[in-house]
């Protein structure tokens, strides 16, 4: 059997945006202390990928952030396949999904209830993630192919925040003592998305030459140290990654490790859509037509629209 091609060279791909941030996550750990992290920076390849939708600024923030998120957390797991971060709520926003490959590749999109949205902005412009999920839940998969078991972590959807709802599935679930940042925005070089992740690492008897209370103390001082960046450093791209993290924590013994790549991700084909039209009924095929006689088919993803005569479609 021939093997698919990797979506990269799959000729079936609409034109997407041929991006890549080289330097856009860079892990860190503080030399002898209970201390690791790691900080994102889309760059301009959180406009590539936010502007693909026409969303309300607050949605787009929210998509961005959660971007940012699925790209540090994913950076920090060991996997073949996806990783991803969604939240299913009964707010405005239905639906928000952020998936990125081991080889890090990486697409969202946010599913909305108009009718909601349009009545939240008009009576808050700028509304926090909780109240533009509404109640539900917050879950984290990796998923490694129908040959591997998939992981997933499911918490309700508590804080107003989205860094806020995955430190309470951090606290619930993984028993992992963090520290999230998150931000986003539109500056004059478009939209930019960044985060800062700091975990402590569990020790038993103290880490190196540090007791207990000693490791307390540094995990406090790491959080004292994050909580002085701005949202616009965060998102600055005139700042470099590495001079960034020194800015912060350069008197605490620093290590940083090697820079990993991000790339635009969306991994959509025509073929992969002729597939998935083969199983429906001629009947079901007949009433997605349009009035020319054409089904399309649009990624959520990438927004592309993909557009099949019905009489090349044919059943599987």
């Amino acid at each position: 059997m021939t093997e698919p091609l990797p979506d990269f060279l799959n000729r079936d791909r609409p034109p997407v945006p041929d991006i890549v941030e080289s330097q856009a996550i860079l892990s860190f750990h503080l030399e002898g202390k209970p201390v690791r992290g790691r900080l994102i920076r889309l760059g301009a390849l959180a406009h590539a990928l936010l502007s693909r939708h026409d969303n309300p600024p607050a949605v787009t923030r929210l998509m961005g952030e959660a971007l940012a998120l699925t790209a540090g957390l994913a950076a920090a797991l060991k996997y073949r396949g996806s990783f991803s971060v969604q939240a299913k709520g009964d707010g405005a926003v239905s639906m928000l999904v952020a998936d990125c490959t081991d080889d890090g590749q990486l697409r969202g999109h946010a599913g909305l209830r108009p009718d909601k949205l349009a009545t939240l902005l008009a009576a808050e412009p700028d509304p926090p993630a909780g109240a533009l999920l509404g109640g539900g839940y917050l879950a984290f998969t990796a998923d490694q192919g129908p040959e591997m078991d998939r992981y997933q972590g499911i918490v309700a959807l508590e804080g107003g925040a989205l860094s806020e709802m995955a430190l309470h599935y951090f606290a619930t679930s993984e028993q992992l003592r963090a520290d999230i940042r998150l931000a986003c925005a539109h500056g004059p070089d478009g939209w930019r998305a960044a985060a800062l992740i700091l975990e402590r690492v569990a020790g038993e008897g103290g880490i190196g030459e540090l007791s207990d209370a000693e490791q307390d103390d540094a995990w406090a001082a790491a959080l004292a140290l994050a909580a002085t960046l701005t949202e616009a450093e965060l998102l600055d791209d005139a700042i470099d990654p590495a001079q960034l993290l020194h800015l912060l924590f350069s008197t605490e013994g620093l290590v940083l490790d090697r820079a990993r790549a991000l790339s635009y991700g969306c991994r959509c084909s025509r073929a992969k859509l002729t597939a998935l039209l083969g199983g429906f009924s001629d009947a079901d095929l007949d009433e997605m037509a349009d009035a020319a006689g054409d089904i399309i088919m649009t990624c959520e993803f990438c927004n592309h629209d993909f557009v099949f005569a019905r009489g090349e479609v044919k059943r599987g």
